[in-house]
Order: structure tokens, then sequence, then C-alpha cells
């Protein structure tokens, strides 16, 4: 009986360990101040801390066939963006972004003229962070990067 309970617990361990994320097989990269057009279809963004809190009052995109790629930008309350963890996920065409010291504002709008994303969900993680997250069509890859004086997010999205 001893046996069998250490090996449960060993056979469980290693089963937790291989349902965890393996942060050493992702590309990590800070996100910058300017587009560099360079698009990446999976990996884990982030951006500077920021402590000022603030609300997403906006989101935005468009799709001009000329540039070739759909443009989705979160509009913030403040001129310097909040603290930027993200994501993307090239198995499930999706993109998470989590928004710390966030919350969301009453006046979101729906998208219009998508191309490549199917939609965006948002969620509230507790009183002070928001967590966002993108569903598209099919592969895409994406180029994120950040704007102040107003401050927004951008997620360049291309097939």
């Amino acid at each position: 009986m001893k046996n069998y309970t250490l090996f449960v617990l060993l056979a469980l361990a290693f089963s937790l360990n291989a349902l965890s994320q393996d942060l050493l097989q992702e590309r990590i990269w800070k996100i910058s101040e300017r587009k560099r057009s360079i698009f990446l279809d999976k990996g884990v963004f982030h951006s500077d801390e920021n402590p000022m809190k603030q609300n997403l009052v906006g989101v935005r995109n468009s799709y001009v066939p000329a540039r070739g790629y759909e443009r989705v930008v979160f509009d913030f309350s403040s001129n310097k963006p909040p603290r930027v963890y993200g994501k993307i996920s090239n198995e499930d065409n999706k993109v998470y972004i989590d928004f710390f010291n966030t919350s969301l504002g009453t006046k979101i709008s729906k998208l219009k003229n998508i191309k490549h994303l199917k939609d965006i969900n948002f969620f509230n993680i507790d009183e002070k962070d928001l967590s966002v997250e993108m569903n598209f069509s099919s592969d895409v890859s994406l180029d994120v990067f950040y704007l102040e004086n107003p401050a927004r997010l951008v997620v360049d999205i291309k097939k």
C-alpha cells in the first residue's frame, strides 16, 4: 500500500509538470513604443510597469487591404499604457492579454469590418486587473507595440 501511494504521488507530480507552461520554449520579448513590422506567430510579450490606475476606454479596429494587415487598438484613459503581459497561442488561434491596474470602461463598442479577428472577450481578473482573449479565424502573426499621449496598445494582425 505504501508503494502504491508513493507511485500515485509521483505520477501526479510528473503529470502536473507535463501540463505546465514551459517558458524556456517560448520567445519572450518586450514590446516597444514604435512599430517594428516584425510579425510573430507564437511567444510571450510584456511591457514596463505602470502603477497608475486606469480604464480601458475603447477598442477599435480597421482593415485596409493595401496595408495587408488588420489593426486592433486598445485605448486607455491615461497618457502611458498599463503594464501588459500577453501570450500568442498559435495552437488555439488566440492571444491572451492581461492589463494590470486597469478596469473595463462602460462604453466599449462592438468591432466592425473585421478580417482575421473573430471576437474579443473581456474578463475582470479582480478589481484591479483585466484580461482580454482575442480569437482568430485562422493562424495569424502579430506585431504588438504601444503608443503614448494618449495611451494605446496596438495589435497588427497578418495572415
